[in-house]
Formats: C-alpha cells, structure tokens, sequence
C-alpha cells in the first residue's frame, strides 16, 4: 500500500461567482474542484491497481481488509457522481473513470493480491452479517449512476467478475434495517444488467412498512429517527425503484415519490443558514451525505425547492464543512470538523467518512440542469421563522432568521433496544431532549455527567439518571411531548416516572418536566452545551439566569420559571468531550423531588440563539422573562408569547400511556 509522505496539497478553489450564486458564490466548478481534491488526496493511500484505500485513522471493528475495501467503495461513490455528469472529454472525470475500471477489476480477481474477500471471511466473527455486504451496495449503486461511462465500457469478463462477486453480497443475511436496502440494490443493479438475481421486494416492502408520515422512516423496529432518512432509506429507495421497482410494482413507486415529495417539504428546514445540518444521530462523520435527498427532490423534480434554493442549501453545507477544514489537507477524518472518535460508532473505519460522496449526488446531473444554471434563492431557513411539529418523528422543529439557527426537540426518537439490567441504551444522539445546527452533544469521558439537554435524577454520589426509552409520544403544533421512565444502568428506578412537554416560539422553548417518584432526589436539568477552541465566558445573575457564552455569540441560557429554588442556576464545564471543539460549557438548574408530593412540576425557558453584540446576562434574564410569561396551575402550564399567541398545555393530560405498564407508542 503507499502512503503519502510528502506534504498534503491545500484546497485550491475557483473564485466565487456572486452573479449566478450571490448568496454561497459557489458553483458547479466548486463542487468538482472539492470532488477532485478530496479522490486526489484519499488517492494517495490507494494500493497499486487502486482496489484498496488504506486510509489512516482508527481501524473499525471490521478489520483493515474491510477498511481498505471500504475506502475504495466510498470513495467510488463520488468518483460515480463526478463521472456520471461530466463533459464527455473532462481529464479529470476520464481518469477517474480509468482509475475506478481497474480497481474494479483487480478487486474482483480472485488471482490478484488486492482481490476483495467474498463476504464472512472477512468478520468472521459477524457470522454473515458483513460490513463489506454495504459496500458492495455502495459499489452497485456507484456502477448504476456511471453506467454508462464505466459499467457499460468494462470489458465483459470483468463485468461477470463483479457481478459474482456482488451476487455474493445479495444472497447474504443483514441486520433487519436500513441493511435491508443494501441486499436490494444490489440484486436490482444485478438484474438490471439481464443477470439472475435474488428477488428482494420483500425487503424493500419491509423498510416501505416502517413509514412514519411526511416522508420519515425508523431505521428498523426501534425509534430510531435521524439522518439515515437522507442518506440511506431515501437514496436507496430511489436506487431499487428506478433499476427494477418501477416496473415491478409502479404503485409503489409513485407511493414512494409521494413520501420523497413529503419529506422534503420539511427537511430542508433542518440546515441552518450557515449550511450546518442538524448534529443529530449516528453516522455524524459522513456530514455531506445528508444532501442526498436535496439533490433528488431536483433530479425528480420533487419538493418545494427551486433549482437555485436547492443549490444554495447544498452549496452552504459543502462551504460549511470545508471551511472548518474538512477534506482541506489531508483525509476526511472521523468526526465532524476534526477528528472526534467519541462521537463515532465502532462500525466506523477511516474510509467511512468517504459517505460523504452520496451528497455529491447534484454532479450526476448535467452541467446545464437547472440546479446548477438558477441563480441562487434563499433557503428555508432564510426566510422566515418557523415553529412546526412532525408527528411520526414526534419532533419539534423551531427556527429563527435573526440568527438562522435551527433548533430540534425530540420528542420520538431513542435509538433505544430493550436490554438486560446492566446495559444502557441510553445514546446521547438520540436521548437528548434538545439538538441544533450548532451545537453537538456532549460525547465522551469528559460528558460522563450528561449535564446537556438532560433532565436527571441524581443518586446519592451525583450520578444522573438516563432517559429510558420512549413510551409514548405526541405533538400538536407547536407543542411536543413525551413519558419515559428514568433509569439507571439499563434498569428503570423504582416507580419514577416522567412527563416532559416543550412549547416554542421563535428561538425560546419553554420545557416542562412532570415528575413522579417515590422517594426523594436532587433533580438536574440541563441546556444546549456550547463548544469552542478556547472555554466559553459562562455565569449565572442573580435573577436565576444561567447562560454559556462563545466568542462569535453563540449563546445558551436556561431560566427557571417554576419549581426550582433560589439559587438553583449553575454551569458544569466539559473537557475534549465535544465533536465542535474541546472546551463547552452547559447552563444548568439544580432543584430536589419531594417523595410527599407525589409529583412536581418543574419548568424553565431555553434559549440557543447568536447574541453578537454587547452582551447583559441580566438583560436577556429580563428578555426571557418577557418573551415568555408562564403561569402554573396545578399541572397546567399556560404560557403567553411575546409575540402575541397563548398556549396551555395539562402536563397530566397531554401524553397518555396506552396502559399501566406504559406500553412503548
């Protein structure tokens, strides 16, 4: 395998057009210029007939010959979009066209040492559960967008090499989720090139089930909801309908355009105006991935997205991430600006990152598609204030323009199996009661205290409880809420329980936490952790106000409005333990259950906003005092906003149980 050992090539990108895209100043030309440079520099690490990318970075639970598959496959993946959409005589997309060929060629030839593994001997310990089963998913769809300028040019007994070879990987049992796209894509790539092919239409109508509304799935059986909407289930879909589904089943299809058509009514709304995605989910490291769906709704013609907002999100997202230096010099690296290992999952290998490809779906399309010739339009975000709720998801989204944050309340997805007593489900990217477009959960040794977006019950030593599973969800508006039973180590502590309803508007949450427990605990509650290079300024005022500040003005505040004492405000520092930089701080109030009371009531009004000017803690303790005005009533919460609507909300009534045992929703 070579490594490079010379000095990494910065990059160099064209001038900003401001006339065709006066918001981003991006174009096409950009796009390939990322492209070019991030195969280029992965390139480096490619083994001599370019099968195998031994990328550095911390090795997955797969072991290095996955690794180094999957590092060609990824990689494929945007090599596959930069090739499809090319001009007919572009060098660079001609290279890569010649560089993939041969790499293909050599990983399907069981006589060439970089020959690629068929399937269990690589994990062995997977029993046929493989990692390289996705990439050879990656590598069929990668084949079907550069059909025509690779597939199609390859010589016929290299075709039939791949083809055994991925035949291998469509017969292979996978994990009851999004996997099951995977065996699907590649069976329908197979037999849309006339060669026999397991039928996998069961498995596509087995994700189809899993629908929740508007165009969101689970990720399988569990409340898993997140970005594996974007670049899985949706891209995958497409892929299956348009080799073979369309045919097979037209219904479904059209079902299918439908929900495509739904989703991206509200999930453009997830980019901030800074063109960070939502920091919600697992698989964070593939970052530009989660514009695959963007890049869809133009290809179909799908969406409320004009050609020129599509590009304006995309191009904003690609911008985002490559000025924090992502891909700059060097390698993709495991995390979400710099490495970040805390925030990975044990699946993830150096080449994982290279996902990131699918989100480069837009170069598929021709230089004169309308996404790449509209001028720039404003994206969701830019033009108005938002406060709306996705009932499946059970989320709540809220947005301000003033400073283009969007801020996410989870109400539905917890990522959480049911386990033995001992094991934790508890994930802080789905567990969260609160996420956003700019900050990350705390991950990591340094988190261990979960203090952000957590409302906890502390036993005697300080250690917080965990948000078990959701057991019931609903939303209503701008209105969201959800039971869980608080737990600790996998086991639920005794006879608590919890009722948690947020209500926004604009960039203010107002949360409430409906309490029952038997015996009595100290009770935390936390809000957004704000990271940065250096710490963050961070206090409390007298008024109860507990606010993190950044250097640019990134801000977080909690204030207590009922329930919790004088006093209650404080800030718990956090070290290396965040994917947006090594230092954060998290505003937090401490108060205490009362086992006589039954129940209690606690409420506190979050905010997450860019206060860039001179900054007053006691002037925004009065600001949140007037931008919300709470008034309690046993367990009704009535708030009046600032700007004009009443909301009440009956913490007792709100989200029922189906039964005593709290049956999961």
């Amino acid at each position: 395998m070579s490594r490079r050992t010379t000095p990494r090539p910065q990059l160099l990108l064209p001038d900003h057009d401001h006339r065709i895209s006066p918001r981003t100043g991006w174009t096409r030309t950009h796009w390939e210029a990322v492209a070019d440079h991030w195969l280029g520099t992965a390139r480096q690490y490619a083994s001599p007939g370019g099968a195998r990318f031994a990328l550095p970075g911390r090795a997955s639970y797969s072991g290095p010959d996955s690794d180094a598959l999957e590092g060609f496959a990824r990689t494929f993946l945007l090599a596959a979009a930069r090739i499809a959409g090319a001009r007919e005589d572009d060098p660079a997309a001609l290279r890569l066209a010649e560089q993939y060929g041969r790499g293909l060629a050599a990983g399907t030839d069981p006589t060439n040492p970089e020959y690629w593994l068929p399937g269990e001997d690589c994990i062995p310990l997977q029993r046929r559960r493989t990692q390289p089963t996705v990439e050879a998913a990656n590598i069929a769809l990668a084949l079907h967008l550069s059909r025509r300028r690779l597939w199609d040019r390859l010589d016929p007994p290299v075709q039939q090499r791949i083809a055994d070879w991925l035949d291998h990987h469509a017969r292979l049992e996978v994990w009851p989720n999004n996997w099951l796209l995977f065996s699907a894509v590649i069976a329908a790539f197979l037999e849309s090139t006339g060669r026999d092919a397991p039928d996998r239409t069961d498995a596509v109508r087995r994700v189809e089930s899993w629908h929740l509304g508007e165009g969101w799935y689970t990720d399988g059986w569990q409340r898993n909801v997140d970005h594996y909407n974007a670049w899985v289930i949706h891209p995958f879909l497409w892929a299956w309908y348009d080799l073979v589904g369309a045919d097979r089943d037209p219904s479904a299809a059209a079902l299918w355009r439908g929900r495509l058509d739904s989703f991206l009514h509200s999930y453009p709304r997830l980019f901030g105006s800074d063109g960070a995605p939502l920091h919600q989910g697992r698989s964070l490291a593939y970052r530009t991935a989660t514009l695959a769906p963007v890049w869809l709704g133009a290809m179909l013609d799908l969406g409320p997205l004009a050609p020129g907002a599509a590009r304006r999100l995309a191009s904003g997202t690609l911008a985002h991430f490559t000025g924090h230096g992502v891909g700059t010099a060097g390698p993709l690296p495991l995390g979400w600006f710099g490495e970040h290992l805390p925030m990975t999952q044990s699946y993830s290998g150096p080449g994982s990152p290279y996902f990131a490809g699918l989100g480069f779906l837009g170069l598929a399309l021709d230089a004169d598609h309308p996404v790449w010739t509209a001028t720039e339009q404003a994206q969701p975000s830019e033009t108005s204030d938002a406060a709306f709720s996705l009932p499946g998801p059970g989320w709540l989204v809220h947005s301000s323009v003033r400073d283009g944050i969007v801020r996410l309340v989870n109400h539905g997805s917890d990522h959480a199996y049911e386990t033995p007593p001992g094991d934790d489900p508890d994930d802080p990217h789905y567990a969260k009661f609160g996420y956003s477009t700019s900050t990350a959960p705390g991950t990591g040794p340094g988190a261990a205290g979960e203090e952000d977006n957590r409302f906890a019950l502390l036993d005697h030593r300080g250690r917080p409880s965990r948000r078990g599973p959701i057991l019931a969800h609903r939303t209503a508006g701008p209105i969201a809420g959800s039971v869980h039973r608080p737990q600790r180590e996998g086991t639920p502590l005794p006879g608590a329980r919890c009722v948690t309803v947020s209500l926004v508007d604009g960039p203010y949450e107002l949360r409430c936490h409906l309490l029952s427990a038997p015996r009595a605990y100290p009770v935390r509650e936390g809000g957004h952790a704000v990271a940065a290079d250096a710490p963050p300024a961070a206090g409390t005022t007298a008024e109860g106000l507990a606010w993190v500040r950044r250097a640019d003005g990134l801000t977080a505040a909690l204030l207590p409005v009922h329930g919790y004492p004088a006093g209650a405000a404080g800030v718990v520092r956090q070290q290396n333990a965040n994917a947006l930089g090594p230092h954060a701080a998290v505003p937090v109030l401490v108060g205490s259950h009362d086992a006589g009371a039954g129940s209690d009531l606690y409420v506190s009004v979050h905010l997450l906003s860019s206060i860039p000017d001179q900054f007053d803690p006691d002037a925004l303790a009065l600001e949140l005092r007037s931008a919300a005005a709470v008034t309690v009533d046993g367990t009704t919460v009535t708030v009046g906003w600032r700007a004009g609507r009443t909301d009440t909300v009956d913490l007792a009534t709100f989200c029922p149980t189906r039964s005593a045992q709290d049956d999961r929703s």
